[in-house]
């Protein structure tokens, strides 16, 4: 196999493909090995006390589901919203010379249409919480 590795043959040749491949085996091979093992050697003594939810050592009470407002879950999704906007600052902060003015236009654009949206959520009031 080390043979095979050492060819060098070309890019589009199967054999530069086989350390990929080689690793993939192994990885899938180690995940089922290990799961295997913790089965195989893993404890089996199921009780009431093992079989329970934990929960802290708090004791349990009432039900689980429990209605939420609807505002918080806008929050939510609003922020993980505006925050991957701001992810795309990265490559514009680490290129803007070599962008230069296209760049820089794009930018500006980019950042008109974030306000835009930002503008139109609070208009329709979605980070209110009086109700």
């Amino acid at each position: 196999m080390i043979y095979l590795l050492q060819l060098g043959g070309k890019d589009t040749d199967a054999v530069s493909y086989l350390p990929v491949a080689v690793q993939l085996i192994v990885a899938v091979g180690l995940v089922a090995f290990l799961m295997i093992v913790t089965h195989l050697l893993g404890p089996k003594r199921r009780t009431s006390d093992k079989l329970q939810n934990f929960a802290s050592g708090i004791e349990s009470h009432g039900d689980a589901r429990q209605p939420m407002a609807i505002k918080y879950f806008l929050t939510a999704i609003l922020f993980v919203l505006f925050d991957v906007e701001v992810i795309f600052f990265y490559p514009y902060a680490v290129n803007f010379k070599d962008l230069g003015w296209s760049g820089f236009w794009a930018v500006i654009m980019f950042v008109g249409f974030f306000l835009c949206g930002f503008i139109y959520i609070i208009k329709k009031g979605a980070l209110k919480w009086e109700d």
